[in-house]
């Protein structure tokens, strides 16, 4: 198998694609490249990234979401490696609308673990597709804007960016 590297400019700064070719494997921000790199790495192996501007589907979706339509991330194929319990996880992210929010204890509970909020809580700042699996969606108990792998500024963008626009 072959994954391939994009990139695209957006209003929070150069996000990273890789896919398989059909699907979206990670997304990150360029200033956390040497940890999406060692990531990757963990989960595939040394796996070489081949550099390929041809997501244009892919693409299209992301800068049609950054435009306020935030269903043309709906549709999108993607395939993680992780832990079964991770992958419960990541799978209920996508569950959650956009424009909403729930506490890490809230999730925990829709995948029926509610005493597993710190798990919780670990596998999804082990998400390695941010914004098409929206972790930044999930907000501490309190309400406060916690965690968020790039950065609590790209997170509070992404929010009032999805309230905006539903």
């Amino acid at each position: 198998m072959h994954f391939f590297l994009d990139r695209l400019e957006s209003p929070i700064g150069t996000i990273l694609l890789v896919t398989d070719g059909a699907a979206l494997r990670a997304l990150d921000f360029l200033d956390f490249e040497p940890r999406m790199r060692r990531l990757f790495k963990l989960h595939y192996g040394p796996q070489p990234l081949l550099e390929n501007p041809e997501n244009l589907g892919i693409k299209r979706s992301l800068i049609a979401y950054f435009s306020g339509d935030l269903s043309s991330l709906d549709n999108l194929i993607v395939r993680t490696e992780g832990t079964a319990f991770q992958q419960r996880v990541w799978a209920q992210l996508r569950e959650i609308r956009a424009g909403t929010t729930i506490t890490y204890g809230e999730l925990a509970k829709r995948i029926g673990r509610p005493g597993a909020s710190r798990a919780v809580g670990l596998a999804n700042g082990s998400n390695p597709i941010a914004i098409v699996v929206p972790c930044h969606r999930v907000i501490g108990s309190t309400g406060a804007l916690t965690g968020y792998g790039g950065g609590i500024e790209r997170k509070r963008w992404l929010l009032q960016h999805e309230a905006a626009h539903t």
